[in-house]
């Protein structure tokens, strides 16, 4: 029976990738009462800020199959919501830096999946030794490109 499952791409894998996009909207949104959406809110993403909502999924690291979404206001950091994108048989939790600190998260301390989050590109280039330097960049493409799946739903 699992065979078939999975012949039909119907079974979710065991690790999970998980990603945030920002849903923009014109600034001037108003509902009915003249006032902007409550539900929506500004954040700054690099240089640039941001009007609108926040998609946050979680995708089977094999299949790219989108197993989870959860909508929440632009300014709603993406660790915070770690938790709700997971189906709860995962051995891997993969995410981009915006996901650093997630498993020392009190709701995702009963997780044993292992945490393949993406380091800060400012703390892989403070990497003295070269030898080091280079094992690290290895290890992030690594995990850059089976995290690469997690954008192909938001295209």
């Amino acid at each position: 029976m699992r065979l078939l499952q999975e012949h039909r791409g119907q079974s979710l894998r065991a690790g999970t990738i998980v990603d945030a996009t920002i849903i923009a909207a014109p600034s001037s949104t108003k509902n009915s009462g003249g006032e902007l959406d409550p539900d929506m809110h500004r954040t700054k993403k690099g240089n640039q800020w941001h009007f609108g909502m926040k998609a946050h999924i979680g995708v089977d690291e094999r299949s790219g199959l989108v197993h989870h979404v959860e909508c929440t206001a632009a300014n709603v950091s993406e660790v915070t919501r770690t938790h709700k994108l997971l189906h709860g048989r995962e051995d891997t939790i993969s995410g981009d830096s915006g996901y650093l600190g997630a498993d020392k998260r009190e709701e995702l301390q009963a997780t044993k999946a292992a945490f393949w989050i993406a380091e800060k590109r400012s703390k892989v280039r403070v990497i003295k030794s070269q030898r080091e330097r280079r094992w690290a960049e290895c290890w992030e493409h690594r995990k850059a490109s089976l995290r690469a799946k997690v954008e192909h739903p938001f295209g």
